[in-house]
C-alpha cells in the first residue's frame, strides 16, 4: 500500500469543464489544509490558451473548423500558451502545495515525467532548459531538426496551492497538435509513447494504464521528500 502525502484519483475519461470545475474544488479543499490530490484523467479533445496565449494566435485553424470537428477552447489561468488535450494523452492534475516554490516544483514535474518514461521504454527523456515540459531526442527530417516534445507542462498557483498540470502524450492522435503551433514553439514536434514505439521498433506500446501506475509512482518517488507545508496555515499557527 502506498504511503505517499498525496492521494492519486483516476477520473477515466472527463470532459473538460467538468475536470475545471473538480480542479477547483480540490483545490479550495487543499488551500484549507485537506490533503493533497493528484488527479489522472483523459479529456475528449479540446484546446486551452494559457496567460500567454496572445487572443489564440497560435490556433492555426479558424473557430468555425474546431466547431465543425467538435472541438471546444477554453482559456483558462495556467501559465503557456495554447495546448492540447484529447484521448490517449494522460493528464496529470498536481493539486499541491507550492507557495513561493514555483521553479522547484515545476522541476519535479518535469522529473516525474521523465522518471515514468524511463520506466515506460523510453530513456531519453529529459527537460529542455528554458522551456516547461519534457522532451525525447531530436529528430532529423527533410534537412532540419526537431526537437520531439512528449509532455507539455502549464501550472497556476492560487493561495499557495498548484493546480492543472501536466499532459502526457501516451497514444494521442498526433494530427491534432497541427491545429495549433503547440506552446507557440516552431522547430518543435509532439510526439508520444505509442508512436516512439513504432519509430524505434520497440514492439507494443505501453498501455494507459500502464502509464498511469508508472506516473504515479513516478510522482511518489519524486516527491518523497518534498515540504508539503501550506505557508498560509504554517503562518496562522495551525497544522
Amino acid at each position: 500500500m502506498s504511503d505517499a502525502a498525496f492521494d492519486v484519483l483516476d477520473l477515466g475519461l472527463l470532459p473538460y469543464p467538468a475536470a475545471w470545475a473538480l480542479q477547483k474544488q480540490h483545490h479550495a479543499r487543499v488551500a484549507a489544509g485537506g490533503r493533497p490530490a493528484l488527479l489522472l484523467l483523459e479529456h475528449p479533445a479540446v484546446l486551452t490558451l494559457g496567460r500567454k496565449a496572445r487572443e489564440g494566435t497560435n490556433i492555426v485553424v479558424t473557430r468555425a473548423y474546431l466547431d465543425a470537428q467538435g472541438i471546444a477552447v477554453h482559456e483558462v489561468e495556467r501559465g503557456g500558451d495554447v495546448t492540447y488535450h484529447g484521448p490517449g494523452q494522460l493528464v496529470a492534475y498536481a493539486i499541491f502545495p507550492v507557495g513561493r516554490r514555483v521553479r522547484d516544483f515545476l522541476r519535479l514535474l518535469e522529473a516525474a515525467c521523465v522518471r515514468a518514461l524511463a520506466t515506460l521504454g523510453l530513456p531519453d527523456a529529459r527537460p529542455n532548459p528554458g522551456y516547461a515540459g519534457v522532451y525525447l531526442d531530436s529528430r532529423h527530417i527533410n534537412g532540419r531538426d526537431y526537437d520531439q516534445k512528449i509532455a507539455s507542462i502549464g501550472v497556476a498557483v492560487k493561495q499557495d496551492v498548484a493546480f492543472h498540470g501536466v499532459g502526457l502524450n501516451v497514444s494521442t492522435n498526433l494530427q491534432h497538435f497541427e491545429l495549433i503551433l503547440p506552446c507557440g514553439l516552431v522547430d518543435t514536434q509532439m510526439t508520444s509513447v505509442a508512436h516512439e514505439y513504432q519509430q524505434r521498433g520497440l514492439g507494443t506500446p505501453p498501455s494507459m494504464a500502464q502509464a498511469k501506475q508508472a506516473l504515479a509512482q513516478a510522482f511518489e518517488q519524486e516527491f518523497q521528500t518534498y515540504d508539503w507545508t501550506l505557508p498560509a496555515l504554517a503562518a496562522g499557527g495551525r497544522a
